[in-house]
């Protein structure tokens, strides 16, 4: 494989990846614009059986978005709301709560709240959501608020991020998912999304977290308008911050899904090979990230299947109602049983793991 692997033109990355290597910006741009996926899935492969084996991680999960009412608005986005659009909603703490407790009965390891940049709603708010799904379930880990959220909550709190977190993190928050970076390119985000907090401003918030000991994911969100050049400068990006403080714990490459909102008039949505070609190419450059998550709500359940021989390593969870994707028409579902994870990972040759959210508890299934 590694003769294929050099005559397709890639020797000098071969040699990179077996060397352990820093790949540069060049060598990404070569990556995106081979035409061979196989040989770009071998690369990756190497890089993620290196770091994980054949290990497949999956977590016994349940999301809970608690309100789309949002002042962002972001052309991608089919999830947000202005308060009077009959398709807003606000959920209040006691539907929370009963969100919670209608899972009791299950294993659940995480609860994933996010939900949107609100305009009313007060900081004590989301202090007393946090407290209220602790008591209903004291174990859980809460996996809540993007960087986005956070940089908001903070704002209408009159405090600075470090000070508004330190209060998140003693109401119950537990670590931070990825969201809200889509892509940290000025051009693109002036494009896109102009209310929302600038790439650095998110990469701020982000340092921040991992300063005081929060762990967080991070995200790109490809396939629209973005170039090549800018995908390549946001995982540089988020390179130089992992190099910095360690902090991030899986990067989560996120197809842009064209229904339903402003941005996606006149798309068609990402191909295949533009999924795994993401999912590879992260794998490679993204040298110092532990794990590399095929999110099969974005992805589809058969596309993240692939994905885990193209440097994959995670597949999210059971996730049990996420709406954000859904409304953007995301065709594959809302929850998946963890007996059929089990299934899709041991059917793509692989071992699979069940974890908690910081990659500490391991169950081998």
């Amino acid at each position: 494989m590694d003769t294929f692997i050099k005559q397709s033109g890639l020797g000098h990355i071969l040699e990179k990846v077996r060397a352990g290597e820093r790949l540069s910006l060049a060598d990404g741009k070569t990556l995106y614009e081979h035409p061979n996926i196989l040989a770009l899935g071998y690369l990756a492969n190497i890089v993620r059986e290196r770091k994980n084996g054949d290990k497949v991680y999956f977590i016994y999960n349940q999301h809970i978005n608690y309100s789309n009412i949002c002042v962002n608005l972001c052309k991608f986005c089919a999830f947000g709301r202005k308060r009077e659009d009959p398709l807003a909603y606000e959920m209040s703490i006691e539907e929370i709560r009963q969100k919670v407790r209608e899972r009791l009965d299950e294993p659940i390891e995480e609860l994933h709240v996010v939900g949107s940049v609100h305009p009313d709603l007060p900081f004590s708010w989301y202090l007393e959501m946090l407290k209220a799904i602790k008591e209903e379930r004291p174990g859980v880990h809460i996996q809540a608020f993007t960087a986005v959220e956070i940089h908001h909550l903070a704002k209408i709190a009159g405090k600075s991020v470090q000070e508004a977190l330190k209060e998140l993190m003693a109401a119950g928050l537990g670590s931070m998912p990825g969201g809200g970076a889509e892509v940290f390119s000025p051009r693109i985000r002036q494009l896109t999304c102009p209310e929302k907090i600038s790439g650095e401003e998110w990469l701020e918030v982000a340092r921040t977290a991992h300063k005081q000991g929060l762990k967080t994911n991070a995200t790109m969100l490809y396939g629209h308008i973005e170039t090549v050049e800018e995908r390549l400068e946001h995982l540089d990006a988020l390179r130089r911050l992992q190099d910095e403080t360690g902090g991030f714990l899986a990067f989560i490459p996120l197809a842009f899904h064209p229904k339903n909102n402003e941005l996606g008039q006149g798309r068609s949505g990402t191909t295949g090979i533009c999924d795994l070609k993401n999912i590879a190419v992260s794998r490679l450059m993204l040298d110092n990230f532990p794990h590399i998550k095929a999110y099969w709500i974005m992805l589809g359940v058969k596309m993240a299947q692939v994905a885990l021989s193209f440097g994959a390593d995670d597949l999210d969870g059971t996730v049990k109602e996420e709406r954000i994707t859904n409304m953007a028409g995301g065709e594959a579902g809302q929850a998946l049983g963890h007996k059929t994870l089990i299934r899709l990972i041991r059917e793509a040759g692989r071992k699979p793991v069940q974890r908690d959210t910081l990659y500490e508890k391991l169950v081998d299934c």
